[in-house]
C-alpha cells in the first residue's frame, strides 16, 4: 500500500484533531444544556407543588374535597403533569387525579405544614401537641418525555453543527494545507526535472518564508552543480588540450628533425650547384628552390618553438608601450603595400609582469593573421584599453569573417584556412597567452571581418 503523502496526512490529522475538539465540546456543550434545563424543569415542578401544599392547607384543614379537586385540576392544566394526589397526614389519599402516562415519569411529594399562626390553629382548633405541624402531603406525577425529547433534538443539532463546523474546518484547512504543501511538490519536480538533465532550471521562491528560503538554498545548490560542471568540463577541456598539445609537440619535434637534415644537405647541393655552374640567385630555378627552402626553413623553426614552448620570463612591463613596439614593427613591414594600420593605444602607462618577447610574438601572430585574412589589402584596427584588472586588446579586420563552424577551431594546432602556413600561429598566440593567465577569443564583426579579443590579467 502506498503511503499517504505530507498532503494527506495533514488533512487526516486535522480531520481527527477538529472532529474529536469539535464533537467532543458538542457533546459536552449538550451535557450541560441538558443538566441546567432539566434542573431548571424539576425547580418548576418543585414550585408548583409547594404552591399546591400551600394553597391546599385550608382544604385539608377542613376537609373540602371539593376545594383539593378544584386546585388539582388546576395542576393538572400544566404541562407534563400527569397526576395529583393529595393526602392527610395519615397518607390517606383525599383527591386523586391519574392519567394516562407514556414513557418514563417521576414522582415528587411535598409536606403540608400547618401555617404557625396562633389564630388560625384555635380557630380550628388545631394545635402541634398531638401530631406536630404536618397535617398531609400532596404528591404530583410528572412525565419527562418532554425534556428527554428536548434533550434528543439539541444532542441531534450539536451533531450537526459540530458535523458541520469539522467540514467547513477541513475545507479550509485543505486549501491552507495545500498552499504549504504546493511549494514542496514544486520543488519535488524542480529536483526531478534536475536529475533528468535540466540543470538551467531554477525554483519559484514562493510566498512563505520557510519555501523561500528553502527555494533559495536549492538554486543555489544548483548554481553550485552547474559552476562544478562548468569547471569539471574547463578542466578536462584543458587536460585534453595539454594532452592534445604534447602529442603535437612531440609530433612536431619528430618532424623538424627529420626534415631539418635532408634540408641542410638540399641547401648545401644548391650552394655548391650555384658554385660550379656560376649561377646566381637571379636564376628562375634557383630563386625557386632557396626560396622553398627559406620556406621550410621557417615552417620548421614553427614547429620547434611550437614543440619546445620556452618558460616565460616575467618582469615588469609597460604594455601599452609594447603595443606600439608590434604595431610600429609591422608598419616597417608593410611599408609600400595596400595594407593600414591604424591604432588607438592609450598614452598612459600600464604595468604588468609579463614575459615581452612571448607577448611580442603572441600578439605579432594575431596581427599577422589578420593582415593575411584579406591577402594583405585590409585595414587592421588595433586598440588597447585597460578594464578593471585587465588589460584588453581588439584587432578586427575588414576581411571575410571566420565560418561560424570553425571559430570553435581556429585555435587548435594545425588548423587553417590558408593554403600557405601550418596552422600554428594562432595555436602559439593561445599558448603563450594562457601562460599569462589571460584569454583569447574571436568572433565575427556585424560590419563584416573578424574581431580577436585578447585580455591579460593586470595586478
Amino acid at each position: 500500500m502506498r503511503n499517504p503523502g505530507i498532503h494527506v496526512r495533514i488533512l487526516l490529522a486535522a480531520f481527527l484533531l477538529i472532529s474529536a475538539t469539535t464533537f467532543s465540546l458538542g457533546y459536552i456543550g449538550a451535557n450541560i444544556a441538558h443538566q441546567f434545563a432539566q434542573k431548571r424543569f424539576v425547580e418548576h415542578i418543585s414550585f408548583l407543588a409547594k404552591y399546591l401544599a400551600l394553597t391546599a392547607e385550608l382544604g385539608i384543614l377542613i376537609d373540602d374535597r371539593a376545594m383539593l379537586h378544584r386546585l388539582a385540576v388546576n395542576l393538572m392544566s400544566e404541562k407534563d403533569v400527569v397526576g395529583v394526589a393529595i393526602l392527610d397526614r395519615h397518607d390517606q389519599e383525599l383527591i386523586k387525579i391519574p392519567e394516562a402516562v407514556s414513557g418514563p415519569f417521576h414522582i415528587m411529594e411535598t409536606p403540608v405544614l400547618l401555617t404557625e399562626s396562633w389564630e388560625e390553629s384555635k380557630a380550628f382548633e388545631y394545635n402541634e401537641e398531638s401530631e406536630g405541624s404536618l397535617i398531609g402531603k400532596v404528591r404530583i406525577i410528572y412525565s419527562t418525555e418532554g425534556i428527554d425529547q428536548l434533550w434528543a433534538t439539541m444532542a441531534t443539532y450539536f451533531i450537526w453543527l459540530a458535523g458541520g463546523l469539522t467540514c467547513l474546518a477541513v475545507l479550509i484547512f485543505y486549501f491552507i494545507s495545500r498552499s504549504l504543501v504546493a511549494p514542496v511538490k514544486e520543488l519535488a519536480q524542480a529536483a526531478r526535472r534536475v536529475t533528468q538533465g535540466d540543470l538551467n532550471l531554477r525554483a519559484l521562491p514562493g510566498s512563505l518564508p520557510e519555501t523561500r528560503e528553502l527555494a533559495m538554498v536549492f538554486n543555489v545548490m544548483l548554481d553550485s552543480l552547474e559552476r562544478n560542471r562548468k569547471s569539471l568540463e574547463e578542466a578536462n577541456e584543458q587536460m585534453r588540450r595539454q594532452k592534445t598539445l604534447a602529442e603535437m609537440g612531440k609530433f612536431s619535434m619528430i618532424i623538424a628533425h627529420e626534415f631539418k637534415n635532408p634540408l641542410s644537405i638540399i641547401k648545401s647541393s644548391v650552394d655548391v650547384l650555384k658554385k660550379d655552374f656560376a649561377l646566381s640567385s637571379d636564376n628562375t630555378m634557383i630563386f625557386y628552390i632557396e626560396d622553398e627552402i627559406m620556406r621550410l626553413n621557417r615552417l620548421i623553426g614553427d614547429f620547434l618553438t611550437f614543440a619546445r614552448p620556452v618558460a616565460p620570463s616575467f618582469r615588469r612591463t609597460d604594455l601599452n608601450d609594447l603595443l606600439r613596439e608590434i604595431v610600429t614593427r609591422f608598419e616597417l613591414q608593410k611599408n609600400g603595400t595596400p595594407c593600414e594600420i591604424r591604432s588607438h593605444i592609450p598614452s598612459d602607462p600600464c604595468y604588468a609582469r609579463v614575459d615581452p618577447d612571448l607577448l611580442i610574438r603572441a600578439i605579432g601572430n594575431v596581427i599577422k593573421n589578420a593582415f593575411e585574412s584579406n591577402e594583405d589589402k585590409c585595414v587592421v584596427q588595433v586598440k588597447a584599453a585597460r578594464l578593471a584588472d585587465a588589460w584588453t586588446i581588439e584587432i578586427a579586420d575588414d576581411g571575410e569573417g571566420i565560418a561560424p563552424e570553425n571559430i570553435d577551431k581556429i585555435f587548435n594546432p594545425f588548423f587553417t584556412m590558408r593554403a600557405k602556413g601550418a596552422g600554428l600561429g594562432l595555436a602559439y598566440a593561445s599558448q603563450a597567452i594562457m601562460a599569462h593567465g589571460g584569454v583569447i577569443s574571436a568572433e565575427n564583426r556585424m560590419e563584416g571581418g573578424a574581431l580577436f579579443r585578447v585580455e591579460i590579467p593586470v595586478t
